[in-house]
């Protein structure tokens, strides 16, 4: 028996106790058994440690060891993440599937990047140059449209005493050395670790004063996402959370996307990993996995290993924004992870808090979500992550507990509801109860890049759906004739910003995404048709004139009818509305 090995006592699923581990520490990564399982030690009580496995443990026995290896749970970051798809503990799927094509085998170790490939390495320093930590030092063509940016790990400075020749190397070659004023020399390499529950550093946090434009109208113009912000997508089964996420991912002006599948079914992750690697991007033309790493991690897959899955996107994506990217990380769904800890912490014999979910659910959201920011990096550039987490309330229900405490710690609350996914409004955002705390600090940006009066805009068209929604509860009662016509003119437009803006085809060629110019002349237009017709209606002309079905349907249409670049089209349709309005008022004079 090894020295240095616990002995297992107990195994409960993935939780084990082991004796003599009074030299191990607290959230170190261990290997299990004869098989040599992934685990992390979660614990210790004297002499007892609590182990989580992020394997099957299925065959396991009480008596076989526990080693330890020295390093907390990590992810290795360096050139071959782009285009691969990982499990939650990232190891690359591809390459699992060589070795068994229907399962994870248990005991395969902790591999990850590729360790053979070669990489062409273009350096950006010199030998005696001084380097600090983060700081870029080379350049890796990773895909067409990723540049991979090698830089100093974190703790590692000093000068450069010697440096290869421009090359192909492999991740584990040393290109350089460095050495401190003391003499202490490090060598230096493409790949790195970092410990995946440790934010990593930055030189500062920066306010948040940009927007992430995804060509969603209902999001750019009435909630909108921040880059470095953080966004909750609530929605019951069948609303839409999976292809709101992909309409992001794909139109999205991220530089990087890391989507996380955490927890959801195994045929609607098959569905992500084959259409991902289908889908062209618009700003390339060349396909999104060059942009993009999967993590999949199905909900038959081990528990443990879903609760770290959400913690191995973020770091990958804070590594991407350390070289200076704007990063969108999806999680689909953070209820799923939730639900993990809720099992593990069962094994665990906690106290559970509401709902069975443990004491710390808040904390460990609050922890994930603050991770997002816009930041300077070490290396003295700009880079932000965004999270955008999706949220699957059991029924719907949006007061249990993970979208409750969501809620609290994520500035965009984007709710989607199953009344307007029935009715076939996609995307099926609620417009009366979702929010986004983004609107006053993009202020300045929305008067600069989009117009003047373009949040009035919004306030005033928000305002409409507002009042019509309460005249809807009348007319239940006691229908729409009793309404004067200047309120039944609101419920026209209403229809007509529901119909026309706010629902969106992504299957359309034009629709599928809207510049922001577009919109914002989409919703001028809007915004003049009920200008007109009010002024008309106020001039005693009847509701059946003022309300023209083919004008009406045309303001509708022009979605489909006006594309990106012929922006013109929208001001011959608010001639079209002056035209028609000023023949009225000459009728009836």
């Amino acid at each position: 028996m090894s020295k240095q090995a616990g002995i297992i006592t107990m195994i409960n699923g993935p939780v084990l106790k082991a004796k003599h581990m009074a030299y191990f520490t607290v959230r170190e990564m261990v290997t299990v058994g004869s098989n040599k399982l992934i685990g992390e030690v979660i614990s210790l009580d004297g002499d007892i440690g609590t182990i989580q496995v992020y394997e099957e443990t299925e065959g396991l026995m009480a008596g076989e060891e526990v080693y330890p290896t020295g390093r907390p749970l990590s992810v290795r970051l360096g050139p071959g993440m782009v285009g691969n798809i990982f499990d939650g503990i990232q190891r690359p799927l591809s390459k699992i599937r060589e070795i068994s094509t229907d399962f994870i085998p248990t005991g395969i170790g902790m591999m990850s990047i590729d360790e053979e490939k070669l990489w062409e390495v273009q350096f950006v320093v010199q030998a005696g140059q001084e380097l600090k930590s983060g700081e870029i030092f080379g350049e890796v063509q990773e895909t067409s449209v990723m540049k991979h940016r090698l830089m100093v790990p974190e703790g590692v400075c000093g000068r450069i005493l010697w440096i290869k020749p421009p090359g192909a190397y492999c991740v584990l070659d040393v290109l350089m050395e460095l050495e401190e004023i003391d003499g202490k020399r490090h060598p230096v390499t493409m790949a790195q670790y970092w410990p995946v529950r440790i934010p990593r550093p930055v030189t500062r946090r920066m306010p948040i004063q940009k927007l992430l434009v995804t060509g969603q109208r209902v999001l750019d113009i009435f909630f909108p996402i921040a880059k470095g912000g953080t966004v909750a997508v609530p929605g019951g089964f069948g609303t839409g959370k999976t292809v709101t996420q992909h309409q992001l991912a794909k139109w999205s002006d991220a530089d990087m996307i890391v989507y996380v599948g955490c927890g959801e079914r195994g045929n609607e992750m098959t569905d992500v990993l084959e259409e991902f690697p289908k889908i062209i991007d618009p700003r390339s033309g060349k396909a999104i996995m060059e942009r993009t790493i999967l993590i999949a991690n199905t909900s038959n897959m081990p528990v443990a290993a879903r609760e770290a899955s959400i913690y191995t996107g973020i770091t990958i994506a804070e590594y991407f924004r350390d070289m200076g990217y704007h990063v969108a990380i999806m999680a689909d769904s953070t209820s799923r992870w939730a639900e993990a800890l809720r099992e593990i912490s069962g094994r665990l014999e906690e106290m559970p808090a509401e709902e069975g979910y443990p004491a710390y659910l808040p904390s460990r959201l609050a922890e994930f979500y603050e991770r997002a920011g816009y930041v300077e990096t070490l290396s003295r550039t700009e880079g932000s992550v965004t999270i955008i987490g999706a949220v699957s309330p059991p029924g719907g229900d949006f007061s249990e507990p993970v979208t409750e405490n969501t809620r609290r710690f994520v500035s965009a609350f984007l709710a989607l509801d199953r009344n307007l996914a029935y009715a076939r409004h996609y995307p099926a955002i609620n417009y009366l109860t979702s929010y986004s705390g983004y609107v006053k600090l993009l202020e300045n940006w929305y008067a600069l890049h989009v117009g003047q009066d373009a949040l009035l805009l919004r306030a005033k068209m928000l305002k409409v759906l507002q009042e019509e929604s309460k005249l809807l509860e009348i007319v239940q009662l006691v229908g729409e004739d009793v309404l004067p016509d200047d309120q039944r003119l609101l419920l026209e437009v209403a229809k007509v910003i529901k119909r026309g803006f706010l629902q969106q085809n992504a299957l359309h060629k034009e629709d599928t995404y809207v510049a922001l110019p577009k919109q914002y002349k989409m919703l001028k237009a809007m915004d003049h048709l009920y200008t007109r017709a009010a002024a008309a209606v106020k001039s005693g002309i009847p509701i059946g004139q003022v309300k023209d079905e083919a004008l009406f349907d045309q303001v509708i249409k022009m979605k489909y009818t006006v594309p990106n670049d012929q922006l013109q089209k929208i001001d011959e349709l608010i001639q079209v509305i002056d035209d028609h309005y000023n023949d009225l008022q000459n009728k009836y004079k």
